[in-house]
């Protein structure tokens, strides 16, 4: 039985790229075909070749929110907020980090004169009270939450590369990092080809970069968060199904949501919560194919993709990647599995 530990791996810290290439284009590629268990190197720009018509790509349009803000206790200690999730126009979601626990009751100054009054706590997530909208809040103060992996302070090609150019509800404190790839030349091409896309939403939560704890797997559960999708959407998957396409997710968020709405190989408009944890066993319902970036070690993605891959296949390919130096994790390469072959 698998446990925590043999979904672990040894990165070199100089391969996790700490800035977006030059264009959102200049990455590369890696193929992985499950049928042959063969790996091909190309170019983010030759992805098309490895695309029919009849495809249909699935991207996931939530919009980062400038999550993170920095305040002061009443005491004065230091406190910073990193907003999960907006209840409502005054209410929100938090994680905090100070140097004591924050408890019920308490207040923190934030810039603007603005105060947050601390609800309630629940599972390390707090409940606050804004004394001012909070989405004209952050849009004027609140910084944008780039991975902590990439220890480093936001810059400000962070504000445009962090963020897909399709990003259009705004919701999510961290980006769907397999979409960062495409530009506006990209979809162009694609469409030359008759390529069709879908948009779907899904609010990545902070729980994107969090490794599991358990051994066990089955002790592990994944937060929720918020999935929209839309008749034009649900349409579009199932017509591609009924035509024998293939459906591919950009990103392994796009994927959690679709097969979150599947039912007997079949969508239907939904929207609502999902907590869907995607491990080796799963039986996917809608992704024929998956165009995602590399992920962290004993993380709940790595364990997404090695459920379509499988583990040792999944393994072999980063250990093929770190030997050819690809760039890993939000600003870094992509990878495209094809789970019954490229066909």
């Amino acid at each position: 039985m698998l446990k925590l530990t043999d979904f672990d791996y040894y990165l070199p810290e100089d391969l996790i790229a700490k800035h977006p290439p030059k264009r959102r284009r200049d990455s590369r590629l890696l193929i992985v075909d499950c049928l042959s268990k063969d790996f091909k190197e190309a170019s983010f720009t030759d992805l098309g070749k490895f695309l029919k018509p009849s495809d249909l790509l699935v991207f996931n349009n939530t919009k980062v929110m400038r999550a993170r803000i920095f305040g002061n206790k009443s005491s004065g200690g230091k406190v910073e907020i990193l907003i999960e999730r907006i209840i409502d126009e005054f209410h929100a979601f938090a994680h905090i980090r100070a140097n004591r626990s924050i408890k019920k009751g308490a207040l923190i100054s934030l810039e603007n004169k603005c105060k947050f009054e601390v609800l309630a706590k629940d599972k390390g997530i707090y409940k606050l009270l804004s004394s001012q909208p909070l989405y004209e809040f952050l849009d004027s103060y609140g910084e944008l939450p780039i991975p902590p992996y990439l220890n480093r302070p936001v810059e400000d090609i962070d504000n445009e590369r962090y963020q897909t150019i399709y990003a259009s509800e705004l919701g999510a404190v961290a980006a769907p990092t397999a979409g960062l790839h495409f530009d506006e030349r990209m979809f162009d091409e694609l469409k030359e080809q008759n390529i069709n896309s879908a948009y779907i939403t899904l609010h990545v939560g902070a729980g994107t970069f969090q490794t599991l704890r358990e051994e066990d797997l089955e002790n592990n559960s994944l937060h929720s968060e918020f999935v929209k999708i839309d008749y034009k959407a649900s349409n579009l998957i199932n017509l591609a199904k009924k035509r024998k396409g293939r459906v591919i997710p950009i990103g392994t968020t796009s994927m959690r949501a679709i097969e979150s709405a599947a039912n007997n190989h079949y969508i239907q408009p939904w929207s609502g919560e999902t907590n869907i944890f995607i491990k080796p066993g799963y039986n996917f319902e809608i992704t024929d194919a998956l165009l995602t970036n590399f992920h962290l070690p004993k993380s709940s993605l790595l364990l997404l993709i090695s459920a379509m891959a499988g583990k040792e296949l999944i393994f072999e390919a980063y250990q093929y990647a770190i030997e050819r130096r690809f760039r890993f994790f939000s600003y870094g390469d992509a990878m495209l599995i094809f789970p019954r072959g490229m066909q």
